[in-house]
């Protein structure tokens, strides 16, 4: 596999290729991982990480095909996202140089890499050409495998979701109700929860203002921002951040907001369960590239968030999640209201959504990836 960010890199692509590369061991593969300087390995996961690449540029071109080479490799797995490859163009180069290694692209999302200036369509261009040089293309979501077909001329598309990156398993002996006083929650108050970076398309202005309307309809509300603020690949996330702030002093939520900070993952499973509900407003509509929205439905959270680009069946507005127009926050401060008095829609939304959980294990993510490998 290769891939821009590998932990203790902050990142969702990252956190994805260790948990795919885990299960992949586990099935009998071995599993070799290239990656930048900043990540390292883990022995027990039984892979073989070099974090050898300081930049993205043709002479990491090169040392991809010898380390292809040199390790004798069956499949080489990119695991693409423009930000996590800090928006090198050459990347989008990089099957041409694995002469004869099966290439496989997955791809994380289709937002387009940065080039030159005025680069304009030639953006898009670049992940076509990246996805048509490919022996096969994975995507994660009904959206981007509607597009990269119309796009056209790519030998094999298959969609397969990501899993969770984050185990509901918080630390032996949790305790919810002395988690929340730790965190200062006053026990009536509703704890609304908020996982991920403060990026462009999660939404946290929307989710800010509307967490401000609620409080003004008389809810007590608390909002529990958890993880990392900007994460360690797109430095969009920092101006994002600074917004952020500013935002919350206009809007006088200082005292209502705790910030847990980059914690690992049985933290982050604590605070998940320590929360009410919690909302995920994406700015481009929810969607099962989203390991926010996966962890939240594997922790059986109640869930608000936003509706999807394309219709997903799975997801069943009432049922199993609580849909919200985009970018909408007087909707997404009703629909706090609503389920911040209503204990049992609460539990019912978080019932059917670790149900719904049940479908995105690593195990068959894996099982369908190594069918995209080797069919």
């Amino acid at each position: 596999m290769i891939t821009g960010e590998y932990p203790p890199m902050q990142g969702g692509v990252g956190d994805f290729t260790r948990e795919l590369a885990r299960a992949l061991v586990q099935m009998g593969h071995q599993v070799l991982v290239l990656t930048s300087r900043q990540a390292r390995g883990d022995p027990s996961d039984g892979v073989q990480v070099s974090a050898e690449v300081t930049n993205w540029n043709m002479a990491t071109l090169r040392q991809v095909g010898k380390w292809a080479r040199e390790n004798q490799l069956n499949v080489v797995n990119i695991q693409y996202e423009a930000a996590a490859f800090q928006m090198a163009g050459l990347v989008h180069l990089m099957p041409l140089f694995l002469h004869g290694v099966r290439v496989i692209t997955t791809f994380h999302d289709l937002l387009v890499p940065y080039l030159f200036p005025k680069a304009g369509p030639l953006r898009w261009e670049a992940i076509s050409y990246l996805a048509r040089s490919s022996d096969g293309v994975i995507v994660t979501n009904q959206a981007d495998e509607q597009k990269l077909r119309e796009a056209g001329k790519i030998r094999r598309l298959a969609r397969i979701p990501i899993g969770s990156n984050i185990e509901d398993a918080p630390p032996a002996n949790y305790d919810r109700e002395a988690w929340r006083q730790g965190l200062q929650i006053p026990a009536d108050a509703a704890l609304v929860g908020y996982f991920g970076f403060v990026n462009v398309s999660k939404g946290v202005d929307t989710l800010l203002e509307g967490a401000a309307a609620a409080i003004q309809r008389g809810v007590d509300l608390y909002l529990l921002m958890i993880g990392g603020n900007v994460g360690s690949s797109d430095p969009t996330n920092a101006q994002q951040m600074e917004e952020a702030q500013q935002l919350i002093h206009k809007l006088g939520l200082e005292s209502r907001i705790r910030w847990t900070g980059y914690v690992d993952n049985p933290l982050v499973s604590a605070n998940l369960r320590a929360c009410d509900l919690v909302v995920l407003p994406y700015s481009d509509g929810v969607s099962f590239r989203r390991g926010s929205f996966m962890a939240a439905i594997t922790h059986g959270c109640a869930i608000i968030t936003t509706e999807p680009e394309v219709e997903l069946p799975e997801l069943r507005d009432g049922e199993n999640v609580r849909l919200i127009p985009r970018r909408d926050a007087d909707q997404l401060a009703s629909a706090v209201v609503q389920l911040a008095a209503d204990p049992e829609l609460r539990k019912r939304l978080g019932n059917n959504a670790r149900q719904l959980a049940g479908s995105f294990s690593w195990d068959r993510i894996a099982e369908q990836t190594v069918g995209v490998y080797f069919g």
